[in-house]
């Protein structure tokens, strides 16, 4: 049986082998410890530097939410996620659950597109990772808050569902897709209980959604142009492009503007007004 401070060790030691510039952290002064300090992954993470300390200390059961934050803050791998889970207590993904964390590779590439809006979205499409452009893009502050209102199909289907009769082609081709991928996340994840309750209310206060998802259309993801309306530059009609990316059916999206172009000028004046003042 694992000992149960082996999860408090392994956590100290993620956190020292991460440096502050892997993680987007400037440095100032000497530094008393090799990685992050606890109060800097505690931040990352969205808990209090006590609690992580009394986790490193064998003291208490992290919930999945708080795993799932601190394996995403730590960079870990698919096989290291796995491993904190059993350690923590908890089933690893494998056992049918989404998997709710971002591997190096999306990261990577999240980093590496900085000048493109950018996201990256689980297999049930809730948004769980983004770039400064995407804020900037969309004008969201905290990329729209928590919860299901991070989830593109919820937002689709019950926050911005629009009138049936008025809804573009492109917009009904993309709805089909994710209710597609949602069909299929279900039968692969049939252990993930939030992903359930989040079909049972779709199923139950979207008429176009049940409709969608009795219909049992696939769709696969292809390339499309659609147009945003930003709060302070206007409308932007972007390429948008999705792929699938890692062994945790990961969803990528990337925004991008033709080249020189009116769309390329309001993007770029989006992202300077979104910086903040110095």
């Amino acid at each position: 049986m694992v000992g149960r401070n082996n999860f408090g060790e392994l956590l100290r030691g993620w956190r020292d082998r991460l440096s502050p510039a892997e993680v987007g952290l400037s440095v100032t002064g000497p530094r008393r410890v090799p990685g992050l300090r606890r109060e800097e992954l505690a931040g990352m993470a969205g808990v209090s530097a006590d609690y992580l300390r009394r986790l490193e200390q064998g003291q208490g059961r992290p919930s999945r939410a708080v795993l799932d934050a601190l394996a995403g803050a730590l960079r870990l791998s698919r096989g290291e996620y796995e491993y904190f889970c059993i350690l923590a207590g908890h089933a690893a993904t494998g056992t049918g659950m989404v998997p709710r964390r971002i591997d190096q590779g999306a990261r990577r590439l999240l980093d590496r597109l900085e000048d493109l809006p950018v996201c990256v979205c689980d297999a049930a499409w809730t948004i769980i990772e983004w770039n400064a452009a995407w804020t900037a893009m969309w004008g969201w502050d905290g990329c729209l808050g928590s919860g299901r209102e991070r989830n593109v199909a919820w937002r689709l289907f019950t926050i911005e569902p629009g009138s049936t009769s008025r809804l573009s082609e492109r917009r009904l081709r993309a709805e089909t897709t994710i209710v597609a991928d949602l069909r299929t996340a279900v039968s692969r994840y049939p252990a993930d209980r939030r992903l359930a309750a989040m079909i049972a209310d779709l199923l139950a206060v979207s008429d176009r959604f049940r409709a969608v998802w009795e219909n049992g259309s696939t769709a696969r993801h292809h390339d499309d142009r659609l147009t945003v309306q930003h709060p302070a530059v206007g409308d932007l009609t972007l390429d948008c492009d999705t792929m699938t990316i890692g062994d945790d059916d990961l969803r990528l999206i990337v925004f991008s503007a033709e080249p020189d172009s009116a769309d390329a000028a309001r993007l770029a004046l989006a992202r300077t007004e979104s910086l903040p003042a110095k």
